[in-house]
């Protein structure tokens, strides 16, 4: 009886060597197989557009994020640029108030060195206290007005009387009976004057006596 190995009848398998090279060493052309190789194919623009398209929104978003976040960082500023504001400005009223409060106690005592002034008895070491303390006020901000002959102010001016004179244009000063003293534009006391208005009498009279003039 014969047996058959099973190896028998089946090709053995050996390593397979491929000839890669692009020239043939034979004839030296190149070969066929490898000039008529494809080309690598380019991923599809497909991929491209998707990934680019996430790019462009997720920079889109940035921007609106950072918009927003500016957005709130000037309102930030401007509310504490008026906060800031707000406090200076009430800070100055308060001081000045303070400081008019103060001044005013002394106005009855500058009252007196004005009348003492008047009647030449401003003299010794009360001439120089008088004049140390309207130094000083003087250097807090206190103002002294009201002048005779100057235009009738009623925001400044308290008429205590009234006349008609030939002598003015307008309404006027023609006595000073308590000058006025301010800080600034605020009005610690109006001036207490005596005012006058133009006579219409005065006029009639001129335009009367002309005749009368060329007569003669």
């Amino acid at each position: 009886m014969v047996t058959s190995s099973p190896d028998e009848g089946e090709e053995k398998e050996g390593p397979v060597i491929r000839d890669k090279r692009r020239i043939d060493p034979e004839t030296g052309e190149v070969r066929a197989s490898a000039a008529e190789s494809p080309a690598p194919e380019a991923p599809a623009n497909g991929g491209a557009d998707q990934t680019g398209g996430a790019a462009d929104e997720e920079v889109s978003a940035l921007k609106t994020q950072l918009s927003e976040r500016l957005a709130d960082l000037q309102r930030l500023k401007a509310e504490y640029d008026n906060y800031r504001r707000r406090v200076e400005r009430d800070r100055v009223a308060v001081r000045e108030q303070a400081l008019g409060q103060v001044l005013s106690e002394l106005l009855p005592v500058l009252d007196d060195i004005g009348r003492a002034r008047d009647h030449d008895e401003l003299t010794g070491g009360f001439k120089s206290v008088a004049e140390s303390l309207e130094a000083v006020t003087g250097k807090l901000g206190l103002e002294r007005y009201g002048e005779k002959g100057e235009p009738f102010d009623p925001t400044v001016h308290e008429a205590l009387m009234h006349s008609l004179s030939a002598e003015v244009t307008e309404t006027s000063v023609v006595d000073v009976l308590q000058p006025g003293y301010r800080i600034g534009e605020r009005i610690l006391r109006p001036a207490r004057v005596a005012v006058a208005d133009p006579d219409p009498d005065a006029d009639a009279g001129e335009a009367d006596g002309e005749p009368g003039d060329d007569g003669e």
